[in-house]
């Protein structure tokens, strides 16, 4: 299984990317570890994510999401059911410390 997620980063902005392991990728970000991006707009918290079957997969999400404009992606996070936002809660519960 793989997930498209996005990161709200320090200022409001937001960072689309693709992992196999959600949990681990967003540490390494929460961290300093992650995308050159997310290494200098921390702290970063999840707001969305979804799954795919593939990396393949996956990787054509984030394309599309990266293609989207600010509104559409607020849209979609909006649109989130209270089932994945309870577990994107728990997850950012559960990042590193950012300092």
């Amino acid at each position: 299984m793989a997930y498209t997620y996005m990161l709200r980063c320090f200022g409001g902005s937001l960072y689309t990317g693709w992992t196999n392991d959600l949990v681990k990728r967003l540490a390494a970000h929460s961290s300093g570890k992650g995308a050159r991006y997310t290494r200098s707009h921390r702290p970063v918290s999840l707001a969305y994510f979804e799954c795919s079957a593939t990396k393949e997969d996956a990787m054509r999400r984030e394309y599309q999401i990266k293609q989207l404009t600010r509104k559409e992606k607020e849209a979609l996070i909006a649109a989130l059911p209270d089932d994945i936002l309870q577990q994107i809660e728990a997850i950012n519960t559960q990042l590193p410390s950012q300092d």
